[in-house]
This record gives C-alpha cells, structure tokens and sequence, in this order.
C-alpha cells in the first residue's frame, strides 16, 4: 500500500531492499562488470536508467520525473555514451538486466 500511495503521489518508489543495494552500489566502491559501468551516471540519469529497466517509455518518465521529453532523450542519449551502448534496444536491454541483477541479488 505504502507503494502505491508513493507512486499516486507523482513519487519514485524504492523497495527498501533496492535501496540498501543502490546505496551499497554507491558506497562500497566495489567494480564488478555491470556496476563500474552505471556508477559513472549521475543521480537524475541513474533515475532515469532505472525506469528504463522497469519498462517505462520516454514520455512516462518524463511524467513521472517532472521533466519534458526532450531532457529525458538527453538523459537518454548521456546514459547511452557513458555506457558506451550504440542503439536504444541496446540500452533497454542493458537497463532491463542490470534491475533483474539486482533483484536477483
């Protein structure tokens, strides 16, 4: 319930199991393949990175963050490069896994 009254309240939710492992991410210094390669973004690009593994389109993260279309495809296109990924489906792809990594550990 505390998540959806998050999410209807225009909120990013974060399961507090999520939130211990993008803090630990963040915060031990620890380089594996997947987690070197995202800690090079920024906070709004992570933000938006990880809306992308969850699924969501351009413009519902742009709803969701408050931000308009066209900053979003910026966030898009910085994310792309730090990543060094070529095309849109290879950044979904890599978002959609690097959540499922996470969930998964």
């Amino acid at each position: 319930m505390e998540a959806i009254r998050q999410v209807l309240s225009g909120q990013v939710y974060v399961s507090a199991k999520m939130s211990a492992r993008i803090l630990e991410v963040f915060s031990s210094g620890r380089t594996s393949a997947g987690r070197s390669t995202v800690e090079k973004l920024t906070d709004r690009e992570f933000e938006v990175f990880q809306l992308i593994g969850e699924g969501k389109a351009t413009r519902d993260i742009a709803a969701k963050l408050h931000l308009s279309v066209k900053t979003v495809e910026v966030h898009r296109l910085h994310i792309k490069e730090k990543l060094e990924l070529k095309t849109a489906a290879e950044l979904i792809r890599f978002a959609v896994r690097w959540i499922e990594a996470q969930n998964i550990a």
